[in-house]
């Protein structure tokens, strides 16, 4: 092939390519929409039943180019996770005739229009598309709101100076919750009063026809509310006793932050195993969700019990004291999130801490529920090569990710996991170097001072984190979070668990937790014994690096047939695996994959393998200081 000369064809596409790149978003635009004006938001929501909604906004415009944007950096979901495929029918216009809008060829968030003489008001609307895999927001008896996802701003605006009017009309007969200010409901419509753009997305709205709304905990105006949604009416029977614990919610968190930024609070719980389990934090409320038996099946509080706790407690670290370069002043500019392994790490421990306290797990279980996290974070190969700081620097697109051999590339929630193993491991510190008289709880008093303030934000370096620590203790604290999240750890921190008196064992007493998770999600957990984990209907999920089953070549995806010649259960793999405890030769797995069937011989004797803390005679427990109840004691 020849190569033609053509240089100023070279130059005129670069020039073209130049002239069509979208610019940087910024926060430097004077915003139309002020509070005396605000953009006037209607959202009829009486078609979500269905999965629609429709989006009417009136934004305040000058005659000229004018931009608006579709929100793309969503907080508490730390990446670009707007999602574009929920717009449809989108019309704009103008006293009444219709305007030509194009979307921007580089920023497919950015939409343009030309606003004509005379206009000072822009008529945009658009059909909100609420469900899609994977991504389910509507069932027919209810629904969740965020509002990110109905609707668009002036661009290059910082949100806290665009205000808003909100409006939403329900479904008949439907209730909703919300951390909103100043409802006023006339019918289905429920009208709100003005609030800047960063409040609106801060503050979903959960809505349906089988509802329950507790009061929590109150203090003069201040209060929380737990307000659940369920798509059927038998799992808002909740026990009397499930509630008191989940009272305990704020006295609790009082105790561990000695502060309060919030003036309501509205724990927001939707119940449907067609949404999915998932939570999201906002300053003054949360977004809760969870299969349909989550408050009426001990298992599930068992497991997931620090679903609302997790998210209340980010309303100090997270929203209160955030990373300072996660905050961002609108959501075009991406947010950086070098810092979750405080945000979310610490978080992970302070949730689970709260459930403990609170009773929603029983304090006395924390030793078993630790060995079961301790044991998959020190069997993970991919902490071999990489680093905490990899992930958390990584999750806006790790969090997106799947496929096969996770624990090889890892994964965001290993930041979680690591992250309240780090953290014990700083409390423990602390207590062992105050001989008991100071707590992470002392460091959390100083890191979510001063007292009680609305919804503030106040952000922090990791320089500011070390420092509030030796204010504290004194200590190499930069030393060690460079050592554990800043560089490769083969393990997660070793000394933890002997300073708070107990050490970690393995034997064939099934794990609580581990047993509970099997049972939940219908899983096969044998990562400890032959390096598999195993779904419900046989098929490989993973093969642990190293493991007997990866020197036989096994593989994700497989799906098991047989063992040793009997066809597959659990209860046949858990036979095998004690049998093979006494024989020599290997056990004999018969996978299909791709239609092609094919045995392979895992050489493995160690029998059932699960793990458990144990007592350390002579060393106080420490745990169970730690996850005993703290309110009202002044621990």
């Amino acid at each position: 092939m020849k190569l033609l000369r053509l240089p100023l064809l070279g130059v005129g596409l670069a020039a073209l390519c130049f002239s069509v790149l979208a610019a940087e978003p910024n926060a430097h635009a004077v915003s139309y929409a002020i509070r005396d004006n605000p953009e006037i938001l209607v959202l009829d929501a009486r078609g979500a039943p269905r999965g629609l909604m429709t989006s009417t906004m009136t934004i305040p415009v000058k005659p000229g180019p004018f931009t608006f944007v579709y929100p793309k950096w969503i907080p508490g979901e730390h990446g670009p996770t707007g999602p574009l495929n929920d717009i449809s029918q989108l019309k704009v216009s103008a006293n009444g005739q219709p305007l030509t809008w194009r979307r921007d060829q580089v920023n497919m968030y950015a939409f343009h229009v030309d606003v004509p003489a005379g206009v000072a008001k822009l008529n945009v609307q658009f059909t909100v598309l609420m469900n899609a895999p994977g991504d389910v927001m509507a069932t027919p008896n209810l629904f969740i709101l965020n509002w990110n996802r109905a609707l668009f701003y002036q661009n290059d605006t910082n949100s806290k100076d665009v205000f808003f009017k909100p409006s939403i009309i329900l479904p008949k007969g439907w209730s909703y919750g919300t951390a909103l200010p100043d409802p006023h409901q006339a019918g289905d419509r429920v009208d709100f009063g003005e609030v800047p753009l960063n409040m609106l997305v801060d503050s979903p709205l959960d809505a349906g026809i089988y509802y329950k709304h507790i009061e929590l905990w109150r203090s003069g105006n201040a209060y929380q509310m737990l307000d659940i949604f369920a798509d059927k009416p038998q799992d808002l029977d909740i026990s009397n006793s499930l509630i008191a614990k989940y009272k305990r919610m704020t006295p609790e968190a009082l105790a561990l932050y000695g502060a309060r930024h919030w003036y309501v609070y509205h724990s927001l719980l939707a119940l449907s195993n067609a949404i999915g389990f998932q939570g999201i934090e906002h300053h003054q409320s949360s977004d809760d969700r969870a299969p349909d038996d989550f408050m009426t099946n001990p298992d599930e509080q068992l497991l997931s019990g620090d679903l609302l706790t997790h998210e209340f407690s980010h309303s100090w670290n997270g929203k209160y004291r955030r990373p300072f370069d996660l905050w961002q002043p609108n959501f075009q500019m991406p947010e950086h999130t070098e810092l979750l392994w405080v945000y979310e790490g610490m978080n992970q421990y302070l949730g689970d801490l709260l459930s403990f306290r609170i009773g929603i797990r029983k304090p006395s279980d924390y030793p078993e529920y630790l060995a079961w996290i301790y044991s998959q974070m020190a069997n993970e190969p991919g902490r071999k090569t990489e680093p905490l700081i990899d992930l958390t620097t990584a999750a806006p697109y790790l969090y997106q990710v799947n496929g096969a051999y996770p624990e090889i590339r890892r994964t965001a929630n290993d930041f979680y996991t690591a992250g309240e193993l780090l953290w014990l491991d700083v409390d423990t510190i602390i207590r062992e170097k105050t001989h008991g008289e100071k707590s992470l709880d002392t460091f959390l008093h100083l890191y979510a001072g001063p007292l009680d303030t609305g919804p503030i934000t106040k952000t922090y370096t990791r320089a500011d984190v070390e420092r509030l620590l030796n204010d504290v203790v004194p200590y190499d604290w930069h030393a060690f979070f460079q050592k554990h999240v800043y560089e490769i750890a083969d393990l997660p921190p070793t000394t933890e668990l002997a300073r708070a008196g107990w050490k970690l064992v393995y034997d064939d007493k099934p794990n609580t937790f581990m047993q509970a998770a099997g049972k939940q999600f219908h899983n096969d957990d044998q990562w400890l014994t032959y390096g598999l984990t195993i779904g419900k209907d046989g098929t490989v999920h993973g093969v642990r690096e190293g493991s007997p089953a990866w020197h036989a070549d096994m593989a994700p995806g497989m799906k098991l047939q047989a063992v040793d010649g009997q066809s597959y259960t659990p209860e046949i793999l858990a036979y095998e695996l004690k049998q093979a405890e006494h024989e020599t030769a290997p056990t004999t797995f018969l996978v299909e994959q791709n239609g092609w069937y094919k045995t392979y011989n895992v050489d493995y004797h160690g029998g059932p393998r699960y793990p458990h803390l144990v007592r350390i005679p002579g060393i106080p427990d420490m745990l169970a200081k730690i996850m005993a109840p703290h309110a009202g004691t002044g621990m």
